[in-house]
């Protein structure tokens, strides 16, 4: 029996977790009435249930078995996007019930589609060859930060993972096509919030002042063109500004102005920790000529770039022809979005598929964090269904990726966030 048909039963359910999911979005660190429905049903399944406070939910089958296991994961956690009642064609199936805040990214969707996965494995159990971990993550539109700290040592230190997987619906794959891409599938990077403080004045006399508004054009020109001086030509790397605030009036000089945004790459280790210490060293000394201070609210160490493991990703298409299909596979260009399953690929080795959600003619294809998002539901079988292969092609055959932990501690790796 492929795992297609193992979850065809469980599709029409797979639909309706999805919807109460949608309908019941919680922002990062207030997944409650989340966790306690997967929670529950990870109970009715059978399974073994582990709460990691400010962590997760942890689903587990055939806890004694023997290990390695292989762990499949999903993240819970909703945007603050207020939901538009029509997608890009027509009314929306379900919409939120919490005012202000959406599954515009499609974590109902990846929960809904792990929810399946375990009913499918675990009215299996008794011929899957090993110990399986459902894990359901928390924070992850925060970079885990706070959150991951908790979830990765936890299941570290209780459990004996050889392999991981999980899964991104894409707005710009159709729906049902599965992509698995060879190394990096998604960017790391860094977020950033500064304050600089200056001394303000009357605009008629910008000698008597320190403008933090002439420090910021400063830093903001040298930061626009720092990758053309300091990162290799081959290398992917973007720095934009989302937030910039100061000021009041027109003929007044603030006395502080607050700046924030992101940087993204694909090589964290070539590039993005290379541009971090540049650019604070941009900030610093750019301030100190401009008789003013910077203030760090936030600027975290570079999340990890999401890098697929080679020989994993192979077989992960070779499991998905022989269970879901050969025409359901297809292929993309990485994505310059970030992801926390970045650490988890840093500890086990394994792969982030993206699962298609494309439907025109439904009217989804809007991009993520947008009102318009949408998710077409019948991507939610193929996209369950690659993961139970790969989770079965791991336990039966029990393959040797290659692989090797290389971080500099778990401390560090929890740490890092957007």
């Amino acid at each position: 029996m492929t795992t297609i048909d193992m979850l065809r039963p469980y599709e029409a359910q797979m639909i309706a977790d999805r919807r109460w999911l949608h309908e019941h979005p919680e922002l990062s660190g207030q997944e409650i009435k989340t966790l306690e429905y997967i929670a529950h049903a990870l109970g009715e399944m059978g399974l073994s249930v582990h709460v990691v406070p400010n962590g997760g939910v942890i689903g587990v089958l055939n806890e004694k078995a023997e290990s390695p296991c292989v762990l499949l994961r999903a993240d819970v956690d909703a945007l603050p996007i207020t939901e538009n009642p029509e997608n890009l064609a027509q009314v929306r199936r379900c919409i939120s019930r919490n005012p202000g805040v959406m599954h515009a990214c499609g974590h109902d969707a990846h929960a809904a589609m792990l929810l399946g996965a375990a009913r499918a494995l675990s009215v299996q159990k008794d011929t899957v060859s090993g110990c399986v971990l459902f894990v359901f993550e928390r924070g992850e539109e925060k970079g885990g930060k706070g959150y991951l700290q908790n979830l990765l040592p936890y299941i570290d230190e209780h459990f004996h993972v050889g392999a991981c997987y999980g899964t991104h619906v894409r707005w710009d794959i159709p729906a049902g096509r599965i992509a698995v891409l060879d190394g990096t599938a998604m960017a790391g990077g860094f977020g950033f919030d500064v304050t600089i403080r200056g001394s303000g004045g009357h605009g008629s006399r910008p000698d008597l002042a320190a403008s933090p508004i002439d420090c910021f054009c400063a830093i903001h020109q040298q930061l626009s063109a720092l990758r053309l001086r300091i990162i290799e030509p081959d290398q992917v790397l973007t720095y934009s500004l989302g937030q910039v605030h100061s000021g009041e009036l027109s003929n007044v000089i603030p006395d502080q102005l607050r700046f924030a945004g992101t940087v993204r790459t694909y090589d964290t280790a070539r590039s993005g920790e290379k541009f971090a210490q540049t650019m604070r060293s941009v900030i610093d000394s750019t301030c100190a000529l401009h008789g003013c201070n910077p203030e760090y609210t936030h600027f975290s160490r570079p999340l990890y770039e999401v890098r697929s493991n080679t020989r994993a990703a192979d077989r992960t298409r070779q499991a998905i022809m022989k269970h879901v299909g050969m025409a359901s596979l297809t292929t993309c260009q990485p994505w310059m979005a970030s992801e926390t399953m970045s650490a988890y690929l840093k500890l086990w080795p394994g792969v982030l598929s993206f699962t298609g959600i494309r439907n025109e003619k439904l009217g989804s294809g809007a991009n993520h964090h947008t009102p318009q998002f949408d998710v077409d539901e019948a991507a939610l079988l193929p996209g369950a269904a690659a993961a139970c292969a790969f989770a079965l092609d791991f336990l039966q055959n029990r393959p040797d990726f290659g692989f090797k932990r290389d971080i500099v501690s778990m401390q560090d790796l929890v740490s890092r966030s957007i």
